[in-house]
């Protein structure tokens, strides 16, 4: 065990009978932040240990999601910075482009302006300005949750630092032919304005309608199908596949588009599928990625009929059109002509929004800027294949070669003005110039900056070695990087973390940004169901802290923390938790006003009772699971084994045990004092880093020491014995078997009862005054009578519950249980043995059977025992 060099105060220490967490909660902080227990030091010899924060929009709030992923890095950085290391937790926040342009947008609306109606540069300055006022409300919030961040190096991925280092890594990038411009097809969101990249579309099954249009005349005739019909005013060719007999005289000739004055051809291509629809597709290079690629292929022609906003642009009847208003005339006007061959209305299929503003989004046409991820990718993929970053859960692994292994090339351009701003400038002849921090932009007539910014993931992808300095090589860039792991949620793998690879191995030399990525699931209310505003289920993290503390919601939430799997939570979980921190005050409490203490070293093995040695050997053993699993990212693990040996083993079982001791008084109170003060220490400092503020509170006052903040992590210190647990096992065998019968027969816990104990023969003899204290056993007395008589553990527990229930009431309730179970394993009994039942049966259903006569044969058990022990009618 560990030894204390610090005296405790002279005066018993003495705490409110109640734990008040808001009394206490912020005012711990601030002096944890105002001592600088948070800061990192790149000047320092500790092993280095860091965790990025996946930083929150600055638009954003604490919701659950946050409070999840912050408790479990706050809960490796704790456990780190208490092991001796060196830790930065690096804070900061995103500027979330599209999000914050949005909000700002909206406010200007209020007074009805657009962002056209101030310019870009006054536009930008006012969102500057909503975030000196508005912005980063979450940081505070940070702060109620007890978050071990270094505040000082607060970081934003638009400040200048990071505003380098963004107009670094394009310049690399653009001058190893890493970025280039071209024309390709796009999410473009009509709302937004603005292109938006493959991963950041949500597809959700919508109500539409399918039609099936006939293109052409007489014996050139096809049929095709489409849901968007306004696009057919951009067709370019109808696409058949070349083995198809149906259409073989048709290709290469040309057919009439409907509406149009314009006639299109018939094309071979193996893309299409012919046993699906008529085997023929309509082909719409300027408005769908599959069309796009066909038109590619056979030279075809891209007619935009859409604009920016979705309206149509095509000249005749339907120009000005809005895109859903202009798909119901189109319509109209090929059923007038004849040629709707079939409508199937409401038609479900699966279509693309803007996860932004859950706008229908257009696939477009548009000139925009991209990356070549081919050979960033396969390094990320080699980063995990070669062993450089784990990835755990190791089932992950698979889902993140499946998305680097067939990544296409990233849309990094967006049409906002709030975001960094792509540092290319074009020249009165299309010449193009990529600028980097230190190089002064062409000058002169007809050189303009490209008005786009860059997509927020791009300088997001940046972080982990932004944030420390570079493309400067600094000291926090030599000390902190690579970062030691990334705690993320899965729905994050293809966002941030695979560009973070892909950014971190281009820039850092093959270093990447981190060696271990530990994925998280997603909170889920108390039934599992998604949290989302529109279910009524989403629950504000906050109210939960003012209601039951900070350390109960963060102990719920690390509770049900297993590796890459959804956490569902309820309140009557967290009230759980809140008696949870209320159990360890209690009993701290009571552990300090009966002289537990950590001075002076532990007394020797031989000086020490089989309950001092039981606990003291648990407690080791629970040292060394706690410290398995939070190598192994097993938070949930962790709590639970914390759980139940605070509860459990330290509070229900040994102060229980201690107490007789404890009443007694003289040299043994002294050592189960010494030990109860050991065994607190060491649970307190196993507990802080999951549950911060109680345990501050508590630890002080029991050591009288600093702050358990930067206390020694506890240690492992071998002491194992086996003896002695088997020892307890059987009092607690006891106690537990005579409990149950108490319970069985009526009995109220408190309510004492007469017993003889003969223990002889068993290692309980040492215990029979704790074992009466737990059991509330009376001396038996003169006029003892022995009714019921419980064989236990090797030891016999006779009682005299002679006037405390009714016999004969208890007989008859009784026989009808046992009855019961004797039928119930009867019905169970028939049809295992029924071979007919059994080879139809599914297997799921003949094991819940199983189960059923098992539960059945040990009612019966229990239920003739307790039947045994009453006393006789």
């Amino acid at each position: 065990m560990t030894e204390n060099t610090q005296q405790q105060p002279a005066s018993t220490p003495e705490l409110p009978t109640q734990y008040a967490p808001a009394e206490v909660e912020g005012t711990l902080y601030e002096r944890w932040v105002g001592r600088g227990y948070f800061e990192a030091d790149a000047k320092s010899d500790k092993t280095p240990y860091t965790v990025v924060i996946p930083p929150p929009n600055v638009t954003g709030s604490l919701h659950m999601g946050h409070a999840f992923e912050h408790t479990l890095i706050d809960a490796l950085t704790r456990r780190k910075r208490m092991q001796g290391y060196e830790t930065l937790w690096q804070p900061g926040m995103d500027h979330a482009g599209i999000a914050t342009q949005n909000v700002v947008e909206r406010e200007l609306a209020k007074e009805g302006k657009s962002r056209h109606d101030l310019g870009r540069e006054a536009f930008v300055e006012r969102v500057w300005q909503w975030k000196a006022e508005s912005g980063g409300q979450i940081q505070g919030q940070m702060r109620r949750l007890g978050e071990g961040v270094a505040w000082s190096r607060d970081r934003f991925t638009m400040d200048e630092g990071l505003s380098r280092a963004v107009r670094s890594v394009f310049k690399k990038m653009y001058d190893d032919g890493l970025i280039y411009r071209a024309e390709r097809i796009i999410n473009w969101c009509p709302r937004c304005l603005t292109a938006i990249s493959d991963i950041e579309v949500d597809y959700q099954d919508d109500e539409g309608e399918l039609v099936s249009l006939k293109y052409g005349e007489g014996d050139e005739t096809l049929v095709v199908a489409t849901t968007r019909a306004e696009t057919m005013l951009g067709d370019t060719a109808v696409a058949v596949h070349p083995d198809d007999e149906r259409y073989a005289h048709l290709i290469g000739k040309r057919i009439k588009l409907p509406l149009t004055d314009r006639t299109i051809p018939v094309v071979a291509d193996t893309h299409v599928d012919p046993e699906f629809g008529t085997g023929a597709v309509k082909v719409t290079p300027a408005h769908d990625p599959n069309d796009f690629a066909i038109g590619q292929r056979h030279g075809l022609e891209s007619i935009e009929v859409l604009d920016e906003r979705g309206i149509i642009t095509v000249h005749g009847p339907f120009q000005g059109l809005d895109r859903f208003e202009a798909r119901s005339a189109i319509v109209a006007a090929l059923r007038a002509e004849g040629r709707i061959v079939a409508e199937k209305r409401p038609y479900t299929h699966s279509v693309g929004h803007c996860s932004r503003c859950r706008t229908t989004l257009e696939p477009r046409v548009s000139l925009q800027w991209w990356v070549k991820v081919e050979p960033l990718a396969k390094a990320a993929g080699d980063a995990v294949r070669e062993g450089k970053v784990a990835i755990h859960p190791a089932d992950m692994t698979q889902r993140y070669y499946d998305w680097v292994d067939n990544m296409h090339d990233w849309c990094i351009s967006r049409q906002l003005w709030w975001g960094h701003r792509i540092p290319v400038w074009h020249g009165p002849n299309g010449e193009m110039v990529a600028v980097g921090p230190d190089e002064e932009p062409p000058a002169g007539e007809g050189w303009e900056q490209d008005p786009d910014v860059l997509d927020t993931w791009f300088s997001s992808g940046l972080w982990p070695f932004s944030t420390l300095g570079w493309p400067e090589q600094t000291p926090d860039l030599e000390k902190f990087y690579s970062t030691d792991v990334l705690v993320t949620g899965y729905d994050l793998m293809f966002f941030w973390v695979a560009r973070m690879m892909m950014f971190g191995l281009y820039a850092m030399d093959g270093e990447p940004p981190f060696r271990t990525v530990a994925f998280h699931g997603m909170v889920r209310d108390e039934f599992g169901k998604k949290m989302s505003k529109s279910a009524g289920n989403t629950v504000n993290p906050l109210d939960w802290m003012d209601t039951y503390g900070s350390d109960a919601v963060r102990f719920t939430l690390a509770r049900g923390a297993n590796p890459g799997t959804d956490v569902p939570i309820g309140e009557d979980w967290v009230q759980a938790s809140r008696n949870f921190a209320n159990k360890i005050w209690n009993a701290t409490r009571f552990a300090l006003m009966n002289g537990a203490t950590v001075e002076g070293g532990l007394p020797s093995a031989e000086e020490l009772s089989a309950a001092d040695r039981w606990i003291l050997s648990r407690l080791n053993k629970t040292v060394a699971d706690v410290d398995a699993f939070y190598d192994d990212y097993q938070f949930a693990k962790l709590s639970d084994a914390l759980y139940h040996f605070a509860w459990d083993e330290v509070f229900d079982w040994y102060v229980e045990l201690s107490k007789t001791t404890y009443f007694a008084g003289g040299d043994q109170a002294k050592v189960s004092a010494r030990v109860l003060g050991e065994v607190l220490d060491v649970s307190l400092r196993l507990l802080h880093p999951v549950m911060p503020f109680v345990t501050e509170a508590l630890w002080t006052t029991l050591t009288g020491r600093e702050s358990v903040v930067v206390a020694d992590w506890p240690a492992d210190s071998g002491f194992r014995d086996e003896a002695a647990e088997r020892e307890i096992e059987l009092v607690q065998r006891l106690v537990t078997e005579v409990r149950r019968f108490r319970s069985d027969q009526g009995l109220q816990p408190g309510q004492k009862v007469p017993a003889r104990l003969d223990l002889t023969g068993t290692s309980l003899a040492p215990h029979e005054a704790a074992i009466r204290q737990l059991l509330r056993l009376q001396p038996e007395g003169e006029s003892f009578s022995a009714t019921a008589t419980l064989p236990v553990a090797g030891a016999t527990v006779a009682l005299d519950l002679s006037g405390t229930i009714d016999v004969a009431a208890e007989r008859k309730r009784l026989a009808k249980d046992l009855a019961a179970a004797e039928k119930e394993k009867a019905q169970a009994e028939a049809k295992l043995g029924n071979e007919a039942f059994l080879a139809k049966a599914p297997d799921q259903v003949v094991d819940k059977i199983r189960g059923r006569l098992s539960s059945a044969e040990a009612d019966i058990a229990r239920i003739t025992n307790q039947l045994a022990g009453l006393p006789a009618a």
